[in-house]
C-alpha cells in the first residue's frame, strides 16, 4: 500500500509539473498570438499589403520648350514602342524571324533583345524596337494573331522641330548615365531620358516634372494581377526662351554649308534672339539612338557639327577689336578724334614691319576713317601710345576675356592678354611689337561670336553691361512666371567717346568709303552699323609678301582667314546687335558683312514691326524720336 502511495504522490508530481510546463508554453503561445494578432497588427497588415501591392514609378511628360512667341521647339510626341513577353511565345527566336519579315528588324535589335530576355523573368515585358512608324504599327496589329506574346507600347519620344538649326542651343536628351544617378526616383525609371545638352540640360530638373504612380496588385512570383490606382503625375515645366524660332531657322539657313555662328541680341535686356552654330546635328538620334554610322560621320567632320562655335568657338577678333582700342584711348585722354596718322601701308617698330591690309596706304586718316576704313597703321599708332594693359581694361567691360555667364554650358572666355598675364604664363615680357598686334585683334586675342555681339551691344545702348540670357521665364503649370526683370550696371565708358566710335560704325556700313558699304541695309528705317574684321589663321611671311600673297581662295580650306563682322540696327535707336563668324571664310566685308545684313534686316521685319521685343528702352540716352 505505501508502495503504491509513494507512486501515486511521484506520478503526481509530476503530472502537476508537466501541467505546469504546458500552461507556461500555452501562456507564452497566446501571449505571443496576442503581441503579433493584436499590438504589432499593423504592422503585419502593412508587410501583407506590400507583399500582395506593387507601388510603381511612371514617367510624367517632360516639360516643352517654346521660343518668345510661345512657338513649340522641343515638344513631346507618341513613341511607338514594339514589346514582346518572352512566356507567351512558342520561341523567341522565331517571332523574332517572323518579326523581321513584316518590319526592319536589325542584328543589333535581335542581340539586344535576347540579352535583355535572360537577365529578366520571362513574364516581364521586353522593348525590341522603339519609335516605329504607323505604317509598321499597322502591319504589327494586322500580323498579331500569329505572333503571340508581342504587342503595341505607347510612350513619349523628344521631337526638336527646328532639327539641326537649333541643336547646339536647345540640346537633346538621352538615356541616363550612371553619372547621372541621384536622389530623384525617376532617374530610376527605365528607358528615362535626361538632358544631356542645350537648355535640355541647364534646366532638366524643372524640365523632368514630378513622377506618377501605378499601384498594381501581383501574385507571389512578381507578376502583375490589375493595376489598383494610377496617379499621372506633374509634367515638367514649359520652358519659355528669348529666342525666336524663326528667325534661328533663317539665320541657320544664311550661315549654309559655311562652318560659323551668328549671335543676335537685344542690346537693352540682353536677351538672345538668335543663337545659331552651323554645321549641325540631329538632336533626335541622341534621343531615340544613334546609329555607329551617324556617329563617326559627326566626328569625323572637320567643320566640327557638336561643336556649339557661338559660345565655345574662340576667334581672333580682328578688326572688329579696334572698337575697344579706340574707346580705350578717348577714353583714356590719350587721344582725341582729331588724331591724325599717315598711312603709307607699312610701319617700322625695331627690326619689324606691320603692314595694313590696304597695300598703296590709306593715306591722313583720323579716329572716324580709321575706323570706317580699318586702318591698321592707324590702330597701330594708337595702340601703341594707349599700351596694352588699358586696352585690355577696357576690352575685359564690353564682355570679352570671361565666360558671360549665358544659361548654358560648354561657353569658353576668349582671351584678352596683358603683360602680367603673357609674364605668368611664359616667363617673357610683353614685347612693344606685340602691342601692335593686339590692336588690330590677332596674335593671343580670342573671343566668341556671342561676346563679339554682347561687345557691340555695350557700344550702342549707352554703355549699360547687359548680360545675354537664353530663359525668357519659366512658367509653372499655375502660369506662374519666374524670371524678374534685370537691371545692368554702366561699363564706365564715356557718352562722348561711345559716341565717335557708334557714328565711326555707322560710317562703315553707309558711307561709300566704308568697309561694309556694299553690304549696308538700303531700306529706309532699317539701316544697320557695324565694324568688318578679317583675322589671319596662319603667318604669312616676308618671302610670301615679295612673292605675292595668295588670294583666300587659292589656299587650302583650313589655311583661309576667319571672316568677322559686329553690327548693329536700326542707327537711329539701336535695339538689336548682331556678330557673324564664318571659320575660313576669307574677307569679313565680302562674306561675313551680308549674313549680318540678312540677319539684322529680318530681324527689324519680324519683330519691330509685331511689336514683340521685350525689355529695354525705346531709344539710347538724350536722342529724340
Amino acid at each position: 500500500m505505501y508502495r503504491d502511495y509513494l507512486q501515486l504522490k511521484a506520478f503526481s508530481r509530476r503530472a502537476i509539473l508537466l501541467g505546469g510546463a504546458q500552461l507556461g508554453l500555452c501562456s507564452a503561445l497566446v501571449g505571443r498570438l496576442y503581441y503579433l494578432q493584436v499590438i504589432e497588427a499593423d504592422r503585419y497588415n502593412k508587410l501583407s499589403e506590400e507583399n500582395r501591392i506593387s507601388l510603381r514609378l511612371l514617367a510624367p511628360p517632360r516639360g516643352v520648350i517654346v521660343d518668345r512667341s510661345g512657338k513649340p521647339m522641343a515638344v513631346n510626341k507618341q513613341n511607338y514602342r514594339l514589346v514582346v513577353v518572352a512566356e507567351q511565345t512558342p520561341g523567341l527566336e522565331q517571332i523574332l524571324d517572323a518579326l523581321g519579315q513584316i518590319i526592319e528588324l536589325s542584328d543589333h535589335d535581335r542581340r539586344r533583345t535576347l540579352k535583355e530576355v535572360s537577365r529578366k523573368r520571362p513574364f516581364l515585358p521586353v522593348t525590341v524596337r522603339e519609335n516605329l512608324s504607323w505604317e509598321e504599327v499597322a502591319r504589327v496589329e494586322v500580323n498579331t494573331p500569329d505572333l503571340p506574346g508581342v504587342t503595341i507600347d505607347v510612350g513619349q519620344s523628344r521631337e526638336y522641330l527646328l532639327g539641326d538649326a537649333a541643336a547646339h542651343v536647345i540640346g537633346y536628351v538621352a538615356a541616363v548615365a550612371e553619372s547621372d544617378l541621384g536622389e530623384d526616383p525617376l532617374l530610376e525609371i527605365p528607358g528615362f531620358r535626361v538632358g544631356k545638352n542645350g537648355i535640355e540640360k541647364t534646366y532638366d530638373p524643372a524640365l523632368r516634372g514630378k513622377a506618377g504612380t501605378s499601384e498594381v496588385e501581383v501574385n507571389s512570383i512578381g507578376r502583375v494581377i490589375r493595376e489598383l490606382h494610377r496617379d499621372e503625375g506633374k509634367s515638367g515645366a514649359e520652358m519659355a526662351l528669348t529666342l525666336d524660332r524663326d528667325l534661328q531657322r533663317f539665320a541657320a539657313e544664311r550661315l549654309g554649308q559655311e562652318s560659323g555662328a551668328v549671335a543676335v541680341v537685344d542690346v537693352h535686356s540682353g536677351e538672345v534672339i538668335v543663337l545659331a552654330s552651323t554645321p549641325g546635328f540631329d538632336p533626335g538620334a541622341f534621343a531615340q539612338g544613334m546609329t555607329e554610322s551617324y556617329w563617326r560621320q559627326l566626328i569625323s567632320n572637320p567643320k566640327g557639327p557638336l561643336h556649339n562655335k557661338a559660345i565655345a568657338g574662340q576667334y581672333a577678333p580682328g578688326s572688329t577689336f579696334k572698337t575697344m582700342v579706340a574707346l580705350a584711348a578717348l577714353d583714356g585722354g590719350v587721344v582725341t578724334p582729331d588724331h591724325r596718322v599717315f598711312c603709307t601701308g607699312v610701319v617700322a617698330l625695331g627690326d619689324s614691319r606691320f603692314h595694313c591690309w590696304k597695300k598703296e596706304g590709306h593715306g591722313w586718316v583720323d579716329m572716324h576713317d580709321g575706323i570706317m576704313k580699318s586702318c591698321d597703321v592707324y590702330f597701330y599708332d594708337v595702340s601703341r601710345r594707349v599700351g596694352i594693359d588699358r586696352i585690355a581694361e577696357m576690352a575685359r567691360r564690353f564682355g570679352l576675356g570671361s565666360n558671360l555667364g549665358i544659361d548654358l554650358s560648354g561657353e569658353k572666355p576668349g582671351l584678352i592678354p596683358n603683360s602680367g598675364w603673357k609674364l605668368g604664363v611664359t616667363g617673357v615680357a610683353w614685347q612693344p611689337g606685340e602691342t601692335l598686334v593686339a590692336g588690330i585683334g590677332q596674335g593671343y586675342m580670342l573671343a566668341t561670336p556671342l561676346q563679339l555681339a554682347v561687345m557691340a551691344a555695350r557700344i550702342v545702348n549707352g554703355g549699360n553691361a547687359v548680360v545675354p540670357h537664353l530663359s525668357r521665364d519659366l512658367i509653372d503649370r499655375n502660369g506662374v512666371r519666374s524670371r524678374p526683370k534685370p537691371a545692368f550696371a554702366p561699363v564706365g565708358a564715356s557718352a562722348a567717346a561711345l559716341k565717335v566710335v557708334r557714328d565711326a560704325m555707322i560710317a562703315v556700313a553707309n558711307n561709300p568709303r566704308g568697309t561694309a558699304y556694299l553690304a549696308r541695309i538700303a531700306e529706309a528705317g532699317y539701316e544697320m552699323g557695324g565694324k568688318t574684321g578679317t583675322s589671319q589663321v596662319r603667318r604669312i611671311s616676308k618671302a610670301e609678301r615679295l612673292a605675292g600673297v595668295k588670294k583666300n581662295e587659292e589656299l587650302p580650306w583650313e589655311e583661309r582667314d576667319h571672316a568677322l563682322f559686329i553690327g548693329f540696327a536700326p542707327i537711329s535707336t539701336p535695339r538689336f546687335a548682331c556678330a557673324v563668324v564664318v571659320e575660313h571664310g576669307g574677307g569679313g566685308s565680302k562674306v561675313a558683312a551680308p549674313i549680318a545684313r540678312d540677319v539684322l534686316l529680318e530681324t527689324q521685319r519680324r519683330l519691330l514691326n509685331a511689336g514683340s521685343v521685350a525689355g529695354g528702352a525705346s531709344r539710347l540716352p538724350g536722342q529724340g524720336a
